[in-house]
């Protein structure tokens, strides 16, 4: 709450402390201290019923304040009385006293905060400077104006009525407010034994009392050390009690003409009451003891109570920050273990959908509209298995970036191939053209490089109905980066969607209506792709009509290595034809992966789990296996490792993982068991040819070629 000027504290809120009748029963106790002090003594040394009065006003709320106020005004007038007061004095006392804690109460409010939270050196120095030590001198100053007292008693009068207010403020007030507020120091007591604040406060005393008894030597520093044990050992309410029995002690054996304050010669050297000189050169010392142990006890118990609020804090958010951690790391485990599932599962039925319509599509003497049935099979799989991988790469936190040496040239060309077939369908036409300096490899991802011109590429032809599409290869204006766009002669970039292009779900036509397939997620994930390489893309309209996609990546120059040329494989009737085992325990995918192979003249052999592969491998010879990895009885990635373990030629023998499980860690883990490569399901027969070709023509050993097909 933010401060302001007000006397009384508002009604809402938490009562924290004693009740008011405890408030007014210690005024009235220290009111009779005080009154017989100045009877027996002609004076005190500390004024403590304006501290408890000031510590109600500050702790009570208004109604309760104000009854407590008039109560205690009245028992003041009457101590007045009976202390047989002049006339003016008899009113006078009462309101200095009252004025005096109505003005530290408001200043107190304005400056310390309306927690008056004394746990915080800060606040704690704030109501001594700005609250306590105006509102004393302002009640000091008024007083003797209106007394009168003769010009040389000033300087004394002065000094003494306001350290006694003063220290009465000081000691009294923070001590009760802490003590009102002292389930704040739970923390603190909870990690303290109840035996030591009893022997420390003893010790207190005990010293306290050994130095006040004997009047031979100053040795007032003694009573420090127990004093800072408390304020380090405990919390501030035990220090603001040890500075009051302090001042208890102090009093009474001063007062009493012991103590080392009685040897003090400073002071006056003559008073009108010769019998009170030896008393008021004690107290100016007196009051500088208790100054000093106010200035010392209180700051430091405040400050080191701070310095464990803050600790405290710390640790409270060190562990939750440690738990969040946690959470997040088990959420990120659950994550990839969630999308590795559904990568599987998604994938699994998908491999015999698209697999079949691949096989089906490339059979002789069918029908036209069979044909045609066939290749919406074919392309709504494909679709469909681009929209997997696209959900997936989307969702997944983290995409890792391989690079490898790379040939641009050839994943343009590849690029436009792969579309050319469908854009000529639409009777368009796709050119490519290129610098010829860029026919030499680059370090690259050469999976997310195809991914993200597969995008573009796509886009293009499906946005376009007339004319073509040109994919252009060559280096940015500065010469720096790799340049490759796709400009079409399409409808353009629609104003309204350029500032949202590459935003996820944007649809240039989101209504029911629309005459174009997709999910909106191919260019954010192709931005995405681009910015993990370091490279950008930039859609814009033609000034011919239509639009150009530019992506540029800052791509390295590799080591030129030499690019195996395309084997053909082996046709059925050979006399030795290729013998490619294939391990996998879905029927569907045995037969999809058993007829393409045979298609490029190998001879296969089927294993359903891990242990038959074994089985098998143990048997005959295999030039390459063909391995799944989740499977019952034994998977793919310990059968990977077993065969690795076996005597022989075997264990050298050419093992690629085909399987639904495609997540980055997937593959990773595939290698590290001993596999050579990573061929993702759904298959397409053109992967499938070119993992034959790697294989089983020598291409596995060009080192160019060691992660092409393991993304």
């Amino acid at each position: 709450m933010r401060p302001r000027w007000r006397v009384f504290r508002q009604d809402a809120g938490r009562v924290a402390g004693p009740p008011a009748i405890a408030y007014g029963f210690l005024f009235i106790l220290s009111l009779a201290i005080g009154q017989w002090s100045i009877a027996r003594y002609g004076t005190v040394l500390v004024w403590p019923a304006n501290g408890v009065l000031l510590a109600a006003l500050l702790q009570l709320h208004r109604k309760a304040a104000i009854r407590l106020l008039a109560v205690c005004f009245v028992f003041n007038l009457v101590g007045n009385y009976l202390r047989a007061d002049p006339p003016r004095m008899l009113l006078l006392n009462a309101v200095l006293n009252f004025g005096e804690v109505i003005l530290a109460g408001l200043i107190a409010r304005r400056f310390c905060g309306a927690a008056l939270d004394m746990r915080r050196p800060a606040r704690l120095a704030r109501f001594a400077f700005l609250a306590v030590a105006p509102a004393a001198m302002t009640s000091a100053v008024i007083g003797l104006t209106i007394l009168h007292p003769p010009l040389a008693q000033v300087p004394v009068d002065l000094e003494t009525w306001f350290t006694v207010e003063t220290l009465g403020l000081l000691i009294v007030t923070p001590t009760l407010l802490l003590l009102a507020r002292n389930h704040r120091f739970a923390e603190v007591r909870s990690t303290r034994q109840a035996l030591e604040p009893a022997l420390l406060i003893g010790a207190l005393v005990a010293v306290t009392t050994a130095v006040f008894a004997q009047s031979a030597a100053p040795v007032v520093f003694l009573i420090f050390p127990p004093l800072l044990l408390i304020a380090f050992r405990l919390s501030p309410s035990w220090s603001a009690c040890g500075v009051m029995l302090i001042a208890l002690i102090g009093t009474v054996f001063t007062l009493n003409g012991h103590g080392p304050m009685t040897l003090s010669t400073l002071g006056p050297r003559s008073w009108p009451r010769a019998d009170l000189l030896p008393l008021l050169r004690a107290l100016p010392v007196f009051h500088l003891f208790m100054a000093a142990v106010l200035c010392v006890a209180l700051p430091a118990s405040t400050a080191l109570t701070e310095r464990r609020r803050f600790e405290a804090r710390l640790r409270a958010k060190t562990d939750a920050a440690v738990q969040a951690r946690l959470m997040a790391e088990q959420a990120a485990v659950a994550k990839s273990c969630f999308l590795s599932m559904m990568s599987h599962e998604m994938r699994t039925p998908l491999n015999g959908v698209s697999g079949f319509a691949e096989i089906l599509a490339a059979g002789q003497g069918l029908e036209p509209d069979t044909a045609r049935q066939i290749d919406h099979i074919r392309k709504s799989s494909q679709r469909l298995s681009i929209l997997v991988d696209e959900i997936l790469d989307f969702s997944r936190g983290e995409i890792e970036i391989v690079r490898a040496p790379l040939c641009l040239a050839t994943i343009v060309e590849d690029a436009a191939g792969d579309l050319r077939q469908d854009a000529e369908r639409k009777g368009l036409t796709v050119s490519v053209s290129g610098d010829a300096d860029l026919e030499a490899r680059h370090l690259g991802d050469e999976r997310r490089i195809r991914q993200v011109l597969g995008h573009l590429m796509s886009n293009a032809v499906k946005f376009t109905d007339r004319g073509g599409v040109d994919l252009a290869l060559g280096l940015s204006p500065g010469g720096e980066a790799v340049e490759i766009a796709i400009a079409d002669t399409g409808p353009g970039i629609p104003g309204d969607m350029l500032a949202r292009l590459f935003e996820p779900f944007a649809q240039g036509d989101a209504t029911t209506t629309r005459s174009h397939e997709g999910a909106g997620m191919g260019l954010a994930l192709s931005r995405r792709l681009a910015g993990l390489m370091g490279g950008t893309i930039l859609g814009a309209n033609r000034p011919e009509g239509g639009a150009v996609f530019r992506l540029t990546l800052p791509l390295e120059p590799a080591p030129a290595a030499r690019r195996p040329e395309p084997a053909e494989v082996a046709q059925s009737g050979d006399p030795r034809a290729p013998r490619i085992l294939v391990v996998d325990d879905h029927q569907t995918n045995r037969e999809v992966a058993k007829v393409m192979l045979e298609a490029f003249g190998c001879d296969v052999e089927i294993a359903r789990d891990g242990l038959e592969s074994l089985a098998s491998v143990r048997s005959a010879d295999f030039d390459l296996v063909l391995m799944d990895v989740r499977m019952p009885n034994m998977d793919g990635l310990e059968a990977t490792r077993r065969i690795r373990g076996l005597a022989g030629p075997a264990a050298a023998m050419p093992i690629v993982a085909m399987t639904a499980d495609a997540m980055p860690e997937d593959v990773a883990r595939c290698l590290c068991a001993g596999m050579n490569a990573h061929l993702a399901k759904p298959i397409a027969m053109a992967s499938l040819r070119g993992v034959l070709e790697r294989f089983l023509t020598g291409a596995a050993d060009d080192p160019a070629a060691d992660l092409r097909d393991a993304g």
